[in-house]
């Protein structure tokens, strides 16, 4: 079928992307398989060994679909299948896809240009942009450093955390994804097997420690506050650690939710102990958790926080926002002061942070359109309340007789815990694509991660929560 053949989606308004799911055949279909096949041998060898290896654990071959074209909540595959959008871009869907004010800006600045030349000469997105982000953050006198992925601005944030206490050591927590560039990679808790292969480049300065979980729905599990903050604060006290690196929800490690006051008692003890707290909110910022900063919303404010993902509206770009008196260490870093001699024969200054397209003008102008469209339509009210709704829709649903655990998180970022570990929740993950819903796994697998984009219709969600409860019934381990 020709790209052009691929039918709309329209709702009750008119607007495109709020239909739910339509099968002209199982996926993948014959389409999605050709040009599958087009890809093998010539694409990076993990996909097709995790492919083997997930065929291997289900006993049949989860064959993914080949996406041509995607609006508000709609995908469509080659085959001209509908699905609802569950998983929206890893969460960076946070307004849908194609959101009209995001492409009109994006068609505007093409326009004008697509180049900049960063902190050079920079463009009138850029400042726009930066001053907007500066604001964002909930003290005055913020600093920006830009980037192009999440990961680049936990690098920035690293970079930042060493040139502002001298302390090269970083606590990091278990089960938290931080990005896969060599700087933050070493502080990726998900899977040691991500580290192990690149140990010899990965800083030794990492330590790990148990992300606290909140009580499950039925009050059983979770983690003592008081023992996780102490464990916090003893490695904190040896006065080798610079940064504790933070998710506020822990996102692909299966939407953990810490205990009320974890990230606040994080906050106090960087505070007594000179390290700083840097705030992952790659996933949970701009409304994705019900707060335009989920740190912020539980008490805590911070030195350093990353956003990426959704930030651009669909254009790779980051950003690593921090408090005034800290991004000095940028000007003069701690402990080294700079003299008038070193100042003249060296002119550029000691330590940049900077790549050719960072601060593009294409995605700070789609990124500011975004902003503007999250606040202008209220999105994050709105993935509170009906976030907080459809989690609890889904924890009566998915009751006995499902085998699920839990069903947690913040707004639109829910995690569904089901028992039979991988092998059950890979399999949920395939029994939905076969009825038009696409989602995604985090945790060990057996965990059924849903960030649907902000604006869902409500419909779309009744749909979902009786289909996943019908399939968690029928689904054995």
């Amino acid at each position: 079928m020709a790209l052009s053949e691929l039918p709309p989606a329209l709702d009750e308004g008119g607007e495109p992307g709020a239909e739910p799911p339509l099968l002209r055949m199982p996926p993948p279909g014959a389409m999605s398989r050709a040009w599958l096949g087009r890809l093998q041998g010539v694409d990076a060898p993990w996909t097709e060994a995790r492919r083997a290896r997930r065929a291997q654990l289900l006993g049949f071959d989860h064959a993914p679909i080949v996406i041509a074209t995607a609006k508000g909540s709609n995908l469509f595959d080659l085959d001209g299948n509908r699905f609802v959008d569950f998983a929206a871009a890893f969460g960076a869907a946070l307004v849908g896809h194609g959101n009209s004010r995001v492409v009109r800006t994006l068609e505007m600045q093409l326009e004008r240009t697509l180049f900049g030349l960063g902190d050079v000469y920079p463009t009138d997105a850029k400042i726009g942009l930066t001053e907007r982000l500066a604001r964002l953050f909930p003290e005055a006198g913020a600093r920006v450093l830009f980037g192009l992925s999440g990961s680049d601005a936990i690098d920035a944030a690293m970079k930042t955390a060493l040139l502002a206490t001298a302390r090269p050591g970083i606590l990091a927590f278990e089960g938290a994804y931080h990005g896969l560039g060599t700087g933050p990679l070493a502080a990726c808790g998900l899977r040691p097997e991500f580290r192990a292969p690149f140990a010899p480049h990965l800083t030794p300065h990492v330590r790990f420690l148990p992300y606290p979980s909140a009580p499950r729905r039925d009050g059983t599990g979770g983690d003592s506050l008081d023992r996780a903050l102490a464990a916090v604060d003893a490695a904190c006290k040896s006065g080798e650690i610079g940064a504790v690196l933070v998710e506020p929800v822990l996102g692909r490690g299966g939407v953990v939710v810490p205990p009320t006051g974890f990230l606040a008692g994080l906050r106090e003890i960087c505070t007594r102990t000179g390290a700083l707290l840097v705030a992952d909110e790659i996933w949970t910022g701009l409304g994705r958790s019900g707060a335009m900063l989920r740190s912020v919303e539980d008490g805590a404010v911070p030195d350093l926080v990353c956003l990426a993902k959704g930030l651009g509206g669909g254009v790779p770009i980051s950003a690593c926002i921090g408090k005034g008196a800290v991004m000095e260490a940028w000007r003069t870093p701690k402990g080294r002061a700079i003299s008038a001699e070193e100042q003249e024969e060296q002119p550029h200054g000691e330590a940049i942070h900077t790549s050719t397209y960072a601060g593009s003008p294409l995605a700070c102008a789609t990124a500011l359109a975004m902003l503007d469209t999250v606040i202008g339509t209220k999105l994050v009210q709105r993935s509170r309340d009906e976030g907080d709704a459809f989690r609890d829709a889904l924890s009566a649903a998915l009751g006995e007789g499902t085998r699920v655990i839990d069903v947690r998180g913040r707004g639109f970022m829910i995690g569904i815990e089901v028992e039979g570990g991988a092998r059950r929740g890979l399999g949920l993950m395939h029994d939905l694509l076969q009825k038009g819903y696409v989602v995604l796994t985090g945790g060990k697998g057996d965990v059924l991660t849903l960030t649907p984009p902000l604006n869902i219709a409500k419909a779309l969600l009744d749909g979902f929560v009786e289909t996943v409860a019908e399939l968690a019934r029928l689904r054995e381990p």
